[in-house]
């Protein structure tokens, strides 16, 4: 699939909105609407005692309070590492002495180009919150078996936050 043509219908601050014209596997041309968006990191904090650290955030978007794992968006040429340690600092209090790769996901691959980098964070030194203005986030400390039961109970309904959990439990079942 190649491009043929791009449009910028809106530049945003955190997205744009496109109009692209691709050119199909099977030489047919489509056209698509793509959000595009910098990308993000996230990372599952884990405390020294072996629980996580999750925050309660209230999410414009979906109209209401979302449990989910501290991320944020990366700036222009920004690793996604320091993107994350940054973003810990800001919602939570801690900088990580160590950050884990737990890969990448597309939060919407049909319309939009947002990778979210995933990762575990250890060793957690505790400093100061730094929130947005626009940031209403709580933390809340939860043992690895509540978060599965968060998530079972609906109550943890975030992909990022999720998946995380998921591919925790798998490098913590291969290591035992």
């Amino acid at each position: 699939m190649s491009l043929i043509t791009e449009e910028i219908i809106h530049h945003g601050r955190i997205l744009d909105l496109a109009h692209e014209v691709h050119r199909m596997p099977d030489n047919r041309e489509a056209g698509f609407e793509v959000i595009r968006h910098p990308g993000g990191a996230a990372a599952l904090p884990i405390l020294d005692d072996g629980r996580l650290l999750l925050i309660r955030q209230f999410r414009p978007a979906a109209r209401d309070y979302v449990y989910e794992i501290p991320a944020g968006r990366l700036e222009i040429g920004e690793d996604a590492g320091r993107c994350v340690a940054r973003e810990l600092q800001e919602e939570v209090g801690y900088c990580p002495g160590q950050l884990d790769s737990l890969g990448y996901v597309y939060s919407s691959v049909g319309f939009c180009t947002e990778r979210i980098y995933l990762f575990i964070a250890t060793q957690l030194k505790q400093t100061q919150t730094a929130h947005e203005p626009d940031e209403f986030i709580e933390p809340l400390v939860v043992t690895f078996d509540e978060a599965l039961e968060m998530i079972s109970a609906e109550t943890i309904t975030d992909a990022k936050t999720q998946i995380a959990l998921l591919r925790y439990a798998i490098q913590h079942r291969d290591k035992s």
